[in-house]
């Protein structure tokens, strides 16, 4: 990785958090970026968590989708709707599909989904398409200054 690290992950090594990075090549094609970080790397999928959303940050695993009436409620809201691509880029300085939890540009509040903590490990955006990072859940919440709530949903 050595000249290819990103925000999330010198976040992570400042923070003396340990992690694995895997990386991929990415098809533009392909229709949903978590599906096919697990599908490249041959992880289950639910192992693969993804964030949703701008002005709070919602990580949930690949194979659901982020319950916006459960999000309002654990940040203490009535509503919550997704903020446009645009807008998550910009507060967050990654691109859609790059999108992580750790080292955004502006710190944004930031919930993972509860079902994170029943794996030894998880992954999510490294902070760029096409690259992940693995890591204890607890360290994900940690390096995030997250809380864990049941925010996600599965179809």
């Amino acid at each position: 990785m050595a000249g290819r690290g990103t925000t999330a992950t010198v976040a992570l090594e400042r923070a003396g958090i340990s992690f694995t990075v895997h990386e991929y090549a990415h098809d533009p094609r392909h229709e949903s970026y978590g599906l096919e970080a697990s599908q490249a790397l041959g992880i289950p999928p639910e192992r693969v968590f993804e964030v949703d959303g701008t002005l709070v940050a919602g990580v949930v695993p690949v194979t659901g989708q982020l319950d916006l009436k459960a999000l309002a409620a654990a940040v203490g809201g009535k509503k919550a709707a997704m903020a446009p691509v645009p807008a998550a880029e910009r507060a967050t300085g990654y691109v859609a599909g790059g999108i992580s939890p750790v080292g955004q540009r502006k710190r944004l509040p930031v919930l993972i989904d509860a079902s994170a903590t029943s794996f030894s490990t998880v992954f999510c955006s490294a902070g760029r398409r096409g690259l992940e990072i693995e890591l204890a859940p607890a360290d994900l919440v940690r390096a995030a200054d997250a809380t864990v709530a049941r925010i996600g949903s599965v179809p």
